[in-house]
């Protein structure tokens, strides 16, 4: 009986914690998940700062069909479609901010030459998106549609 109850302290001894190897094992799976999962979540982000700024350069598109109709031209200049500058700055999310802040991504604004027969509107990236988004850089699109990008990225539009 003594020696039973010997072998379960013993047992019972050996099965506490962790062992050193074990908790490496396990810190560099969680390593190679990480090294696997930032990337990825670093592309969407970035994606997704794009998309805010697509949708933000399809409003002006919109309100210069808009200014189009009321005026037989079109803006030469963002102030005259209701926005407070020539240029105005985003954040991630397409909402107007300072020109200045640290939260914007894109800078948008009309392309020199705008003429009440024909206008570029771009967004040009700024700040982390500038070096994060190289591949698409600026996007541009014409009053008659067709979209481009400054960089050598193919899946931008």
């Amino acid at each position: 009986m003594r020696d039973q109850v010997r072998a379960a302290a013993k047992a019972q001894e050996r099965i506490r914690g962790f062992t050193l190897i074990e908790l490496m094992m396990v810190i560099t799976i969680i390593g190679i998940l990480a090294a696997i999962a930032f990337p990825g979540y670093q592309q969407y982000v970035t994606r997704t700062k794009r998309g805010a700024a697509k949708s933000v350069i399809v409003q002006v598109m919109d309100r210069q069909a808009q200014y189009y109709v009321d005026n037989k031209g079109f803006a030469t200049d963002l102030a005259d479609l209701g926005w407070g500058a020539s240029t105005f700055a985003i954040d991630r999310g397409g909402k107007e901010v300072a020109t200045t802040s640290g939260d914007r991504t894109y800078v948008i604004g009309l392309a020199d030459g705008a003429s009440a027969t024909a206008f570029t509107v771009e967004a040009v990236p700024q700040l982390g998106q500038a070096t994060k988004d190289a591949k698409c850089g600026t996007l541009s699109i014409t009053h008659t549609g067709v979209k481009s990008v400054s960089g050598a990225g193919t899946d931008c539009w």
